[in-house]
């Protein structure tokens, strides 16, 4: 047994507990959890099936904990970890699955097929074979927070250039970007990129929020990897970092897996309830609306506009009616994607699939099937709360000739403030907006529960 596959099967065992145990032992191979899947709905061949994904793993579980396995391995489809099934396993799990939960979300036994193919991440990680990719960015997020006073100091340094850029959004020469200021009732954690932190400024300032910006990014691509000790570190920064400046909430950037991540796994995976609550800018931009604190002319986005949900934002993370409320204020013709909301198909780049070129053609193969939900929606405009999915459907939308525009919530949100304007031009607009727009429903069903700056991303970074 090489050093590598021993390494990956102490990793296994590591994290064999009872929810993975569950998810090994009671699949009914019915094979309902195929159409519940992109790739297969796109590509409809075997190895594009959830259980048999999953069957992989399981034919290495039986050979380790299985007596019948053991004397009889070919009659149970047993096979002992080898350097060739590990290679297999790690391609299959990082290529071949965005961990979107759709298929649990379809499943009669409710057999959790990503938590499969993330302990698959965590044994190829641990072996060695995760992609050098995820690998050097979650590494490069630790390092930072062993030294963030250097950080610090370069990312201070650009921080009036955004200021200037804030005043003059807003027409108010006195806007500020503080950094990390001890006693604000908010902490915003954005992207790498200044298109994640100028727009949800100018909708702070409009709130009258008492808000400060983090040192650091959002995102972790140690849950990419499968990897939790990896995953603390890179989450630690930003949570001693909210117990430091003693804030009363932590506002994460339109980011799926950073939603997922701090405002559900880390508690466990800490230990802790934390003195501060975790949300999204999505849950604030719904909650400045619904207190008066944001007023919005649907009028300046007179497009065709429609909504894809991040999985993680959605299935993984409740969040789903929020965006639909900011929706409905900001524009005049939102329509939806069928199916949508937990049912949603995801388009194809998550779980860090969008930062692998090496999987490029895959990926925008398992994107078809969202792309044609966005032709038949007929849109002119996807929203996306996730850097992610809006990365991916950039590339469908060329990949497919979809011809649609891909845009933030925060940026739609912030064309509708109709910035600069006067107090009187504004009393005015909002005056002639409101005797035509309703005001948006407070009822609707809440549904889902569970525990360097640049002007763009470089290259294919992952934010879901």
């Amino acid at each position: 047994m090489s050093e590598a596959v021993a390494t990956a099967l102490q990793a296994f065992e590591k994290v064999l507990d009872r929810r993975l145990t569950a998810a090994l032992e009671v699949c009914a191979r019915c094979g309902i959890c195929a159409e519940s899947c992109h790739y297969y709905r796109a590509e409809p061949a075997p190895e594009h099936i959830p259980a048999a994904r999953g069957e992989a793993l399981r034919r290495v579980y039986r050979a380790e904990h299985d007596w019948l396995s053991r004397l009889f391995p070919a009659w149970t489809g047993a096979e002992k970890l080898s350097d060739e099934t590990l290679d297999g396993l790690a391609e299959m799990a990082f290529s071949r699955c965005t961990l979107c939960r759709r298929c649990t979300f379809n499943c009669p036994m409710g057999v959790d097929t990503p938590l499969l193919m993330r302990t698959v991440r965590a044994m190829a990680t641990a072996g060695g074979q995760a992609p050098e990719m995820l690998v050097m960015l979650a590494d490069a997020a630790i390092e930072k927070g062993k030294d963030p006073a250097f950080f610090r100091e370069m990312f201070v340094s650009q921080i009036p250039d955004l200021e200037k850029e804030l005043q003059e959004s807003t027409g108010d020469p006195r806007a500020r970007i503080t950094v990390g200021r001890e006693g604000a009732k908010v902490l915003y954690v954005a992207l790498a990129g200044v298109h994640t932190i100028v727009p949800p400024a100018i909708i702070f300032h409009a709130a009258a929020e008492d808000w400060t910006l983090s040192i650091y990014e959002a995102s972790n691509y140690g849950v990419f990897l499968g990897d939790v000790e990896r995953a603390k570190q890179i989450a630690a920064r930003i949570i001693n970092e909210a117990k430091a400046l003693r804030v009363q909430e932590l506002v994460l950037a339109e980011c799926g897996h950073a939603y997922a991540a701090l405002r559900w796994e880390a508690p466990n995976w800490f230990g802790e309830t934390f003195p501060f609550k975790v949300t999204s800018l999505i849950e604030k931009m719904d909650q400045y609306l619904a207190e008066g604190r944001l007023r919005l002319d649907p009028s300046a986005n007179p497009q065709k506009i429609t909504y894809h949900d991040s999985c993680n934002m959605a299935r993984s993370g409740g969040v789903i009616e929020e965006p639909r409320r900011v929706l409905r204020a900001a524009t005049r013709d939102f329509v939806e994607m069928t199916p949508n909301r937990l049912e949603a198909y995801c388009c194809g780049g998550g779980g860090g699939l969008v930062a692998l070129p090496e999987f490029e053609d895959l990926r925008l193969k398992a994107g078809a099937p969202k792309a044609d939900q966005i032709r038949r929606s007929g849109a002119e405009v996807v929203i996306a709360a996730c850097e992610n999915c809006r990365l991916q459907i950039g590339d469908i939308n060329h990949h497919y000739g979809l011809g649609v525009e891909v845009s933030a919530l925060a940026d739609l949100v912030v064309k509708a403030m109709r910035l600069p304007s006067t107090p009187a031009e504004a009393e005015k607009l909002f005056a002639s907006a409101a005797s035509m727009q309703p005001t948006p429903s407070r009822d609707l069903p809440q549904i889902g529960n569970r525990p360097g700056l640049s002007r763009r991303p470089a290259g294919r970074l992952p934010e879901n």
